[in-house]
């Protein structure tokens, strides 16, 4: 199934999908037969998410006549982030792709060179998520390099404490598409990356989220990312250094992750500050993040 936020009749509303493409269905409307398909958010709609609200929603998949009336194309609408205000910050894994390691330490030795032994971990602070189609602010004046980070961002299910690698797969509600904008300027300054990734505007997300068990193997899925149609990042979530699930285990072995977390796992080779000489967003420029089973996240630079 894929989740959406949008805006309809100048309200959030929760749309759920049954295939890729073009058609949703409104869960308020749906909920009026099933009052259990009632959320208010995606947040709780995630929280309340189990085998029952599951069974419903596949009940309603195959009949066209209550469907019907809940209808709405996506392509129409005014699609918000699906998680428009995250619980949490989101959990960034960084310099999750060997490629990307090697360009990188190009750019900056002294930011991101010498030896990772261990998975790099950090936080982006996210009050309101950027939606697809939505602009992303350039600041000019206090950021010089901006730059685009495509990546698979996993959303929790269920609060997650202690669990195995071979667990954490029955913790993951879905997937998503983030692209982890960052200023370089402000990034490399402070050494610690939060400030630089953390900017309002720099969390696009969407343009759904597809749930756990249409995506099946998180780590053979293709991701790119394409500036004014040129293609800058091609790359599959196998090369992931640390995988989806070994995040999820390790973290989780010192905090709780609760229902609702987001994870954003790492971008692959591509990214601007990697070409020689580096390439930056500039005002106008159309970013297109993509991977494979999710859809498209577009974004244009303000």
């Amino acid at each position: 199934m894929r989740f959406y936020t949008a805006v309809i009749n100048d309200k959030e509303e929760l749309l759920v999908g049954f295939e890729q493409g073009a058609r949703a269905y409104r869960l308020s409307l749906l909920a009026r037969l099933m009052p259990k398909l009632a959320f208010a958010d995606m947040n709780a709609l995630v929280m309340g998410w189990n085998e029952e609200v599951k069974a419903a929603l596949a009940s309603l998949a195959a009949n066209e006549d209550v469907l019907r009336g809940a209808a709405v194309n996506v392509d129409e609408l005014q699609l918000c982030a699906p998680i428009v205000h995250p619980r949490q910050d989101v959990v960034c894994l960084g310099i999750n792709y060997d490629a990307h390691a090697q360009e990188a330490g190009r750019f900056s030795d002294e930011a991101f060179g010498g030896e990772r032994p261990y998975t790099i971990y950090f936080s982006k602070r996210v009050s309101r998520a950027t939606a697809t189609k939505e602009l992303v602010p350039s600041y000019k004046g206090l950021v010089d390099s901006l730059d685009y980070e495509c990546e698979l961002g996993v959303v929790l299910g269920k609060d997650c404490k202690g669990v195995t690698k071979e667990e954490a797969k029955q913790y993951i509600f879905g997937y998503t598409i983030i692209n982890d904008i960052s200023a370089r300027n402000l990034q490399t300054r402070h050494k610690q990356w939060y400030l630089g990734k953390s900017l309002d505007g720099f969390t696009p997300m969407g343009p759904c989220i597809v749930t756990a068990d249409e995506i099946g193997d998180e780590q053979s899925l293709d991701i790119s990312c394409t500036v004014n149609g040129e293609l800058r990042q091609s790359s599959n979530t196998k090369y992931m250094i640390q995988t989806v699930c070994g995040a999820i285990s390790e973290l989780s072995q010192g905090m709780t992750l609760q229902a609702g977390t987001i994870i954003a796992t790492g971008t692959p080779a591509g990214v601007g500050m990697g070409m020689q000489p580096p390439q930056f967003l500039q005002t106008g420029d159309v970013v297109e993040c993509r991977i494979a089973k999710i859809g498209v996240l577009t974004n244009t630079i303000d």
